[in-house]
């Protein structure tokens, strides 16, 4: 007897143009194919039992009325009223129709805020070994957080040992893992965060050089000048805003910035800060935008590093961990409220 499934999942019910509220989410259904079914196998589709999704504070530009520009990559195309929500994550295979996949396959790549996935031929997925780790490792650090943070320190600023490292918003999924990586590099690492348990926890368990609670500093040009004499040599930049202008001001020349996000300014609508184009210029500083999709060509090298650091207690993975699907827009809320620390991800099911 063919089995219908019923998949819930979470829309948003109007363009996000400001600061999201749970208000503008809404739980929907939806009935998808019977299983099996020969459709499936003419257009080569896949159905995914969702495990765990990733929550990203990017997701919010693609559900404002006027989308920024973005890349052609498909999980940055704008949100559609009422329909699913693409999001990186890791599920079991429940059914195909491709012979790449079989059921029972666990598999890691886009799916979406619901309880299952559709996924049709040439969709990003693939087969996932978890190497020992939990599932959850393969949404953060071993995914799309640990290979941005790998590629934007690496690839872009490009470190030489002794260099002294500034990142912003240095608890989160990115940010917790630059600064790892640097200190494991042989540099100088400071990071900025919003409260005094996250300080502590950057330079106790995470092992920053320095931290500090950029909510207790009137001056932040000034409280960059105390913690960096020197100067900044590299910028990690994951908020943009005030921070950005006040890294830019106090970075040595040739400094680079690597630019990863800008969230202050995701949810505001005034003109944002902007660094002294003149520093930039006489500092002869490089600014540069990127995404961990541009780095695939390294992402062996990435996960080899990684894995070998993690099984050797290099570095610690952050997980920030929610339950249930109703969960999610609280989930994504919280990322604008501060209140996370580490991988923000939500748990959908149990892996069975």
């Amino acid at each position: 007897m063919e089995e219908i499934l019923t998949n819930r999942y979470i829309s948003i019910k109007h363009p996000i143009n400001g600061a999201p509220e749970e208000s503008d989410f809404e739980i929907k259904s939806e009935s998808l194919s019977p299983l099996p079914a020969d459709s499936m196998k003419k257009k080569k589709e896949v159905i995914v039992k969702n495990l765990y999704v990733s929550i990203d504070p990017y997701q919010l530009n693609r559900m404002k009325s006027h989308s920024p520009s973005q890349s052609a990559i498909n999980f940055a195309s704008p949100v559609t009223i009422g329909q699913t929500i693409d999001a990186y994550g890791v599920g079991r295979v429940i059914a195909s129709g491709n012979p790449a996949f079989e059921k029972g396959d666990l598999v890691a790549g886009l799916l979406c805020w619901g309880e299952y996935t559709v996924v049709k031929e040439g969709g990003l997925l693939n087969k996932l070994d978890p190497m020992g780790f939990p599932l959850s490792y393969h949404v953060g650090v071993l995914a799309f957080s640990g290979l941005t943070a790998y590629a934007g320190f690496f690839e872009v600023c490009k470190p030489k040992k002794g260099e002294k490292v500034f990142v912003s918003a240095a608890s989160g999924s990115v940010g917790s893992l630059v600064g790892q990586y640097a200190k494991l590099f042989g540099c100088y690492v400071v990071g900025s965060a919003g409260t005094q348990q996250k300080v502590d926890l950057l330079k106790g368990k995470l092992g920053f050089d320095d931290a500090f609670n950029y909510k207790e500093e009137t001056d932040l040009k000034a409280a960059l000048k105390r913690y960096f004499p020197e100067g900044i040599d590299i910028y990690f930049d994951n908020v943009g805003g005030e921070m950005q202008e006040a890294a830019v001001a106090n970075m040595n020349t040739f400094g680079r910035v690597a630019v990863c996000g800008v969230i202050s300014e995701y949810t505001k609508k005034n003109k944002p800060s902007a660094p002294d184009m003149l520093d930039i210029v006489y500092k002869r500083i490089t600014f540069q935008g990127f995404l961990a999709a541009d780095y695939m060509k390294i992402y062996n090298n990435f996960i080899s590093k990684t894995v070998e650091y993690l099984r050797d207690g290099k570095i610690q993975a952050l997980e920030d961990i929610l339950y249930g699907l109703e969960t999610i827009p609280s989930a994504f809320l919280g990322l604008f409220l501060g209140g996370n620390v580490g991988k923000k991800m939500v748990k959908i099911a149990e892996d069975e």
